[in-house]
């Protein structure tokens, strides 16, 4: 049965094209990469707890009311420096928060060393993207797209549609 449910969990995700890696790694020593994502980031910001506490929420004060604390809205990406998937969106990503660096903060949260941040999200697999409007609740969504046009589109609609509450014409999706 448990051979059953992951098999069917396996053939959705290659059904809808979107790929992710098991957050719960604890040492994968052998698959890092020759460089760490966090490294070739500019247009990104890492978050510590402390720096998330300050800019984003307050949960150790507010544990019960989401209070967004930032002045333009936010997307962030949960990842580790083991995660293929994770590699694969942070040129993406980077490229997309580059392109929305006046309307849109995009900060990166490395799982390995923020375990309670991912805890308090719930995040249960990588990467993971909180789309956090300025008003109401923050949206989550995990995987990357096969392709990087794909994935790229994947980041622009929901930036657009949760973000910025613009609505995209048909021909553009």
């Amino acid at each position: 049965m448990k051979t059953k449910v992951i098999t069917l969990m396996v053939a959705i995700a290659l059904l809808f094209g979107y790929t992710s890696c098991n957050a719960k790694a604890e040492n994968n020593s052998a698959e890092k990469p020759t460089e760490s994502v966090s490294k070739a980031e500019k247009a990104t910001t890492m978050l510590t707890k402390e720096m998330f506490l300050e800019k984003v929420w307050d949960y150790e004060n507010s544990p019960q009311e989401w209070k967004y604390k930032g002045d333009k809205p936010a997307l962030i990406d949960f990842y580790a420096d083991w995660c293929g998937p994770c590699r694969t969106a942070a040129p993406i990503l980077e490229e997309v928060a580059g392109e929305f660096a006046e309307e849109v903060i995009v900060y990166k949260i490395d799982t390995q060393v923020e375990r309670e941040l991912a805890a308090v999200f719930g995040v249960k697999s990588i990467p993971a993207f909180l789309y956090i409007p300025m008003e109401g609740k923050p949206t989550m969504a995990s995987g990357i797209a096969r392709t990087k046009e794909d994935t790229k589109k994947m980041f622009t609609q929901n930036i657009n549609n949760i973000l910025l509450k613009k609505q995209q014409s048909n021909e553009a999706l």
